[in-house]
């Protein structure tokens, strides 16, 4: 199960309303325990894919290396990613299954003519053939965790 509150789904459909129509994408840090994954900070990140953003994201080795010391500074891990479908559902594609990393959790929201839709949570097969989807709760948040939302990584390369 993957616990978010509400203001992390709030952050992450909105991150997706603002991109539109190309995909957004941001990692989740939080904490896992007894199989439960707890997203504590939504982090977005800018698409450095070079074409066709519409239907794709590309998260540097910097801007994974910078949420990793993220991570690390706030007691937290590196739990995984998400990303938007604009004008299509929120369930992975072939090319995400194809590129995603094993033991990290994918949610993946949709975007429909501008506007947030549906979001539903991912994990990737042992064999990595495809993807089984998560139950995603969403909670309401405390006073401590809705000051942690809202944190970004820049990219400098470009």
């Amino acid at each position: 199960m993957i616990r978010m509150t509400k203001e992390s789904v709030r952050q992450i459909e909105q991150h997706g309303e603002h991109t539109y129509p190309e995909e957004c994408c941001g990692i989740l840090l939080g904490v896992n325990k007894d199989g439960v994954q707890k997203v504590e900070t939504v982090i977005e990140l800018d698409n450095n894919q070079d074409e066709n953003r519409r239907r794709r994201f590309f998260v540097t080795p910097k801007q994974y290396l910078q949420a990793e010391r993220m991570a690390v500074e706030r007691g937290l891990e590196l739990l995984g990613f998400y990303h938007s479908h604009p004008d299509h559902p929120a369930i992975p594609s072939a090319f995400d299954t194809e590129h995603a990393l094993p033991c990290f959790i994918y949610v993946i929201v949709s975007v429909a003519e501008g506007k947030a839709k549906s979001m539903t949570a991912w994990l990737l097969s042992g064999t990595r053939e495809r993807f089984d989807e998560r139950s995603l709760s969403i909670e309401k948040s405390t006073a401590n965790e809705v000051g942690e939302q809202g944190a970004r990584v820049e990219n400098s390369d470009k």
